[in-house]
This record gives C-alpha cells, structure tokens and sequence, in this order.
C-alpha cells in the first residue's frame, strides 16, 4: 500500500475584500476591538473565507514529497538533499496540481485532516471550479483509505484532543514548532514575500505527522 501525508496552510482574505453586508455579518458578534480582533484572526480557518497558500504532501514510506505553495516568482525545484520538490503556482494551479497527484496513493494520512484539511481542500476546490479527484472524507471509522492521526490518538472521541505540539513532545519527537514559527505568523510571511519559508513550515508539520504516523502503525495500529 502507498501512503502519503498532506498538509495545508491557509491565510485569511483581507476583510476589505468582503462586501459590506459580508463584513457585517462576519463580525455580528464582535463587540469589542478585542473580539473583533479574534474573530479576524479565525478567519484562515474557513475555505469561505480563506485561501490555500501551500499544500504538502510527504511519502513516509520514502521521505521524499513535494510542497505546493503559492509565490510571486515561478519555482520547479528540489531541495539539496532532493527530498522536496518545490513547485510554485496560484491557488488554482495548486489545488489542480494537488489532485493529479494525490491520485498516485491508496491511503492519506492527517492529523485532523477530517476536522479541517480535507474538507477544506475540497470546499476550496469547488469555489474556484475544480473538481476533486477522489472523496478524501471516506468513512470514518476506517483508516485504510485516511488515517487522520487526532482520531487515532484520541480513539475517535474518547479522550481530550491536543494540537501536534503536545503530541510531538508527549512521544518525545522534535516538535515543528520549535523552530519559531506558528500558522499565526503566516500571514506576515505572506506579505513580506516569504514563500519559501512558509513551504519549508508545511514540510516541518508534514515530517512530524509522518513520524506520528510511524509510531501509531507501530505501536498502537491493529
């Protein structure tokens, strides 16, 4: 069986770009600057309101991938050591990219992949006229076809959901978020131009849910 990781990253619209009545309701609730701040800030987290700005996808079996990001500038390239294949384009060119190559696996893994990247690579698909190349919200209660790793680890519910830090550092894996930057810094990244550095971040969550992958089909997979 062929296995591959997929991770996003996405960045909010600017609120400008919503119409008036689209702001109005977006911020319907916000009634102080500090809440309005909040609920600007958790706009990234809807396909509605947000763009993908990278999509990765890593073979554990290999530890070989490739990033798919946004960027000002055309890249077609590889890192030194080869592992990453680094490819540029808009979000379309990206998400079309996607789906060609996702179609090479049998199984996905995540980690919350059913709680917002799957659905979100396909809502986002759809809005810009895609049409996605296989069902990545398969049955959930099988990991043949996705293993999203947070069900896994929580045995679908039964226990409190940490994010992949607190995972990481529970196993006593290096975690991707030691080196500094979050998913909040990416907006900034975005604006001064930081591509590459925003690819390079989706590979470091990529790495780590691979690793986690490698200890649940070790240990806990029956």
């Amino acid at each position: 069986m062929s296995h591959v990781v997929i991770d996003i990253e996405t960045l909010a619209f600017p609120l400008e770009s919503f119409d008036e009545a689209q702001q109005k309701y977006l911020l319907k609730f916000a009634e102080t600057e500090e809440e309005r701040f909040e609920t600007i800030q958790k706009l990234s987290l809807y396909p509605t309101t947000a763009q993908i700005i990278a999509v990765g996808m890593l073979n554990p079996d290999t530890n070989r991938g490739k990033v798919l990001f946004q960027s000002d500038e055309k890249i077609d390239s590889f890192s030194e050591n080869e592992s990453i294949h680094y490819v540029t384009g808009n979000e379309k060119e990206i998400l079309t990219q996607f789906w060609e190559d996702i179609l090479k696996f049998d199984q996905f893994i995540t980690f919350n992949g059913r709680g917002f990247d799957c659905p979100f690579l396909m809502l986002r698909s759809a809005i810009l006229e895609i049409k996605p190349t296989r069902n990545l919200m398969p049955y959930r209660y099988d990991s043949a076809v996705h293993c999203d790793l947070l069900e896994q680890l929580t045995f679908y519910g039964a226990f409190r959901k940490f994010n992949l830090d607190f995972y990481c550092k529970s196993f006593g894996m290096e975690s991707p978020k030691s080196h500094g930057i979050t998913g909040l810094d990416l907006g900034g990244l975005f604006q001064q131009k930081r591509f590459r550095e925003i690819a390079d971040y989706c590979w470091g969550d990529l790495k780590a849910t691979a690793e986690l992958f490698r200890r649940w089909e070790k240990y806990l997979k029956f």
